[in-house]
């Protein structure tokens, strides 16, 4: 992210120079005080008390980002000399893709072998371009009877994978079916009357369809699991299983992630036959390339009047905003979109038709402030997002690394605050 001079705010001089000034609520050194205490002024009124958790020490929110050294790969080979079919080709170029990434040029042989195969590569790195163009390469000509199942966590980035199919096989009369929850079963149940060469979609949905005996996976042959390491620690383990089992002629087994769990390894030994692993990056879970820092909420003070001034800054261009439950993501919007703020609002209750459309409008610069919760934000791959904003403090490690990693995306170092009370 470029580095811009903060003085230049949308908001008054008045407001910037107090955001840094010696009492700044972006003080580190206060954070310690303030261990424990989880929720702040302007909260939803809730009579029910809830069990107590062990709050995260505050210390752990406040990081200086380390400069990132990219290691620049360039392929050997351009796009129109890899071994695909040359109308394949006509629509990769016409895409823009000019060399294949290291990503692809590395898993490319493998996945047209038929060989199982691991790949680890950070986000951004077209990893999605890395299985579809070679199981796009097997599929031209070939007839559409469900060949191809491609399982991911959530129902954004299933909708992201789709489009990427339907743009690289533009004219080749192939065909894909993409579902997920929050959508009309019995619309589902229709579309699987006509046949097609690739289904993708969620664990819930998928297995909800195979239950119903509309999805019948026998014939299937390639299996995809997109972003496993959250497809595995999201409780979708058993659902994946049960998918899996019903796929006895399957052939091939191809797992994606930017990520890699160790504790994951015997779930995914059991899901791989001699496999080949491609490593571009480590997949360790870390957030060094984003700066940190958490927002101190004074005593009378309120967390939307703390934000609103936040977001008055003009270098706050991209903004998510991250909340524990559905029901604080819809005060948030409420409160800002009453201030006039562009924002709109993901969550599990949302329809799909809604979420998408939020997300295609934060996406193309009309809205810029989402406010999310965890799992609606998992998978998601938007970029230039210039700052997470957490208005609670996440319950876990795990869980606020996959928050703030939603800035920082493609090499770029990113920003990330997390409300203290």
């Amino acid at each position: 992210m470029e580095n811009r001079d903060t003085s230049k705010g949308r908001g008054s001089s008045r407001s910037n120079n107090k955001r840094r000034n010696s009492n700044s609520r972006y003080a580190s050194s206060n954070a310690n005080s303030t261990q424990g205490k989880r929720q702040g002024a302007g909260k939803p009124a809730n009579k029910k008390k809830k069990k107590q958790e062990v709050a995260l020490d505050p210390s752990l929110f406040i990081k200086k980002a380390v400069p990132i050294e990219e290691r620049h790969y360039e392929s050997p080979r351009n796009i129109k000399d890899l071994p695909v079919d040359n109308s394949l080709l006509y629509n990769l170029l016409e895409k823009g893709y000019q060399k294949p990434t290291e990503i692809q040029d590395k898993t490319l042989e493998a996945i047209l072998d038929k060989r199982d195969l691991m790949g680890i590569a950070k986000t951004g790195t077209g990893k999605t371009g890395a299985f579809l163009i070679p199981l796009v390469h097997d599929l031209v000509g070939a007839r559409a009877a469900g060949q191809i199942l491609i399982i991911v966590p959530t129902r954004e980035l299933a909708c992201q994978v789709e489009d990427e199919f339907k743009s690289m096989t533009e004219g080749l009369r192939l065909y894909s079916n993409c579902f997920i929850g929050g959508t009309n079963i019995n619309r589902d149940l229709d579309k699987l009357k006509r046949q097609s060469h690739v289904i993708i979609g969620t664990p819930g949905r998928l297995n909800d369809l195979a239950n119903r005996g509309a999805l019948r996976l026998k014939s299937f042959s390639t299996l995809v699991l997109d972003e496993f390491d959250r497809l595995l620690d999201m409780g979708f383990w058993n659902d994946v299983k049960r998918l899996v089992q019903q796929m006895t002629q399957k052939e091939q087994t191809i797992l994606f992630s930017a990520t890699e769990e160790r504790q994951q390894r015997t779930m995914i030994a059991s899901l791989l036959d001699d496999p080949v692993e491609v490593r571009v990056s480590s997949g360790d879970v870390t957030a060094d390339h984003i700066d940190q820092d958490v927002v101190i909420v004074k005593e009378g003070e309120k967390k939307i009047d703390v934000l609103l001034d936040m977001l008055n800054d003009e270098t706050f261009e991209k903004v998510i905003v991250f909340a524990e439950t559905k029901r604080w993501v819809n005060t948030i919007f409420k409160k800002l979109i009453s201030k006039g703020v562009k924002v709109g609002q993901i969550h599990g209750d949302k329809t799909q038709n809604y979420r998408q459309k939020a997300l295609d409008k934060f996406k193309q610069g009309e809205l810029n402030v989402l406010v999310a919760t965890d799992v609606a934000a998992r998978g998601l791959d938007i970029s230039d997002v210039s700052h997470v904003i957490n208005y609670q403090p996440p319950r876990t490690v795990d869980s606020y690394i996959h928050r703030i990693g939603r800035t920082g995306r493609a090499g770029k170092t990113g920003k990330a605050f997390t409300f203290i009370s």
